[in-house]
């Protein structure tokens, strides 16, 4: 087996969330003083590397493989890059990586990767991925890449009403990991996805939703209203989207949600409570 091989391998490990935390703190206390400053980039770098050796598996593949740019971190969930405007978000597909890459008009591919965040939603499982300070993504072109992973169950466009932000949605099979890594020079995203191809036991989740609507600005509109609410959209059954609020356990807690969503004075009774197995779309 070639150290690509044993890379593209690598089981993520479960503690990843707590290393993360620990090295992101680390990262943030050493920025405090003015020589880190100064070389910045290069305790960007020493991070994610300090992050790498604390998982023996990762940092001895990592060692055995050619690496095109410098690993500035490794997260599951967050953000990270640089200030651009009008870059274009493209994708790229290669055996078991997929890259999100990006350029400019002068630029072939720029150095960093633009502002990004990264969110995960359990039910379905899903990643959701946002970059500001782009403006242009071919989402199917994203979609074909993505969609040529065994792992990868579906992918669709955010609706964001900001023409220098684009997104978009990467829904996986049931117990799928994954782990994002950022480079710079050049700048782009790797993305890893992994399984022990155990079977996961579905589970039902409440939420508030609202009724089905076409993808287009109603979702944006929607998502604008509550600024302060951490409001994803779900393909439903008929292809159609839904805003959705929430992953509860008991319909319980989903109520109190929306007694306390009712509560705020620009609420226009748009949510109701619904639910849904959590490998399905809901209706």
């Amino acid at each position: 087996m070639t150290g690509k091989d044993r890379y593209e391998n690598i089981e993520i490990p479960a503690q990843l969330n707590d290393v993360i935390h620990h090295a992101q703190k680390r990262a943030a206390a050493r920025k405090s003083s003015s020589r880190m400053i100064r070389y910045a980039s290069v305790i960007a770098a020493c991070a994610a590397f300090l992050f790498v050796v604390n998982i023996p598996s990762v940092a001895n593949a990592m060692s055995k493989i050619p690496v095109v740019g410098t690993i500035v971190q490794v997260l599951q969930f967050g953000g990270g890059g640089k200030i651009t405007d009008g870059v274009t978000v493209g994708s790229e597909a290669t055996e078991n990586t997929l890259k999100i890459n990006f350029s400019t008009d002068e630029q072939a591919q720029t150095n960093d990767a633009p502002h990004y965040n990264v969110v995960h939603k359990e039910a379905p499982n899903r990643i959701l991925f946002t970059f500001s300070g782009a403006r242009y993504m071919d989402i199917e072109k994203v979609k074909a890449d993505f969609m040529t992973q065994p792992l990868v169950k579906d992918v669709y466009a955010s609706m964001i009403l900001d023409d220098s932000s684009v997104g978009f949605v990467v829904v996986l099979k049931e117990g799928v990991q994954y782990a994002v890594t950022e480079f710079k020079n050049p700048g782009y995203l790797e993305v890893k996805l992994t399984s022990d191809g155990k079977p996961v036991t579905p589970w039902k989740v409440y939420s508030l939703r609202t009724e089905s609507m076409p993808f287009g600005e109603s979702m944006g509109i929607i998502k604008e209203s509550y600024p302060d609410e951490d409001i994803s959209f779900l393909k439903t059954s008929t292809g159609e989207f839904t805003a959705v609020i929430g992953e509860y356990l008991t319909a319980e807690e989903a109520e109190q949600k929306l007694k306390e969503l009712a509560q705020q004075p620009d609420y226009h009774e748009e949510f109701y409570v619904d639910s849904w197995m959590s490998n399905e779309n809901p209706k």
